[in-house]
């Protein structure tokens, strides 16, 4: 059992902080790496990037958010309690060196797998500008994280309930017009990083992004994770999950995530009608 040591509820408790005991994956794991985490015997595998690894502690941080039944399974983890699986690191490490003035942008719990990635550039002396967003303030996380990491930071909310009232690539689109940006990356929903690298790509800048496809096993023998790059096939959990963000075929991703939606959500309304009759 990969035993919790500390929890953390974010966003009104949509959003959930989970420092696990993993040594050996703490010692080995890289920015930019997830792991897949599995509650229970019956429990489904989840793909997670991690937010933060301690090798002298021992831990690795998890920050999920709760859209479906194997996320709700996972909210009612409380420290004490603990994974029967964590697999990991798994995925290729972001590739950090000092390449002049970096603009690291952030959505959602996209953030959380920004952080270290932030962190490791910073580290190799790069100058940060940081651009994170969220829908409302509630639900913006790590700000001051990330604000440790950065040379500047840019919150934006898409209702203007806290900094830029709109989306980050406004936000962006000025820093491209005003300042010689060396390289991006873009770290959350599909539609955002779609729209950065569109952006980046008008300005011949550079643009890494990270995926989050379907997945399986997380070791390239499903296929599950395929995504287009440049019009060839590639497995996000081997050969990513960072790619360049000027070859993703955005379109095909957003398909193929969509391709459960139905079921994911009549199996999360079936699990939350069994919690509330046993309650």
């Amino acid at each position: 059992m990969f035993q919790i040591v500390k929890r953390e509820e974010m966003s009104g408790g949509t959003v959930i902080l989970n420092e696990i005991e993993a040594p050996l994956i703490a010692r080995k794991a890289k920015p930019g790496q997830f792991v897949i985490l599995k509650a229970n015997e019956t429990g489904e595998r989840i793909p997670l990037t991690m937010a933060e690894t301690d090798p002298e502690k021992g831990t690795i941080t998890v920050i999920y958010m709760v859209v479906g039944k194997s996320t709700a399974l996972f909210k009612t983890l409380q420290v004490g309690d603990g994974y029967q699986d964590v697999i990991g690191p798994l995925g290729k490490p972001t590739h950090l060196e000092k390449v002049g003035t970096v603009v690291c942008v952030g959505g959602g719990t996209g953030i959380a797998v920004l952080h270290p990635i932030t962190r490791g550039l910073k580290e190799a002396g790069n100058r940060i500008i940081t651009i994170i967003g969220a829908r409302s303030k509630d639900l913006l996380i790590l700000e001051e994280r990330m604000r440790a990491v950065s040379d500047e930071l840019h919150p934006c909310t898409d209702d203007g309930s806290y900094g830029h009232h709109g989306f980050v690539t406004d936000v962006l689109k000025k820093i491209l017009d005003t300042q010689k940006v060396d390289q991006v990356v873009a770290i959350g929903p599909v539609p955002m990083m779609k729209f950065v690298s569109k952006i980046t790509k008008e300005y011949q800048v550079p643009t890494i992004v990270s995926l989050n496809p379907i997945m399986v096993d997380g070791t390239g023998m499903c296929g599950g994770c395929r995504v287009s790059i440049g019009g060839k096939n590639k497995f996000a959990c081997v050969d990513g999950p960072e790619f360049d963000g000027h070859l993703v075929d955005y379109d095909e991703l957003m398909l193929r995530l969509a391709a459960y939606c139905e079921e994911e959500k009549r199996c999360y309304e079936d699990y939350c009608r069994m919690e509330e009759s046993l309650s």
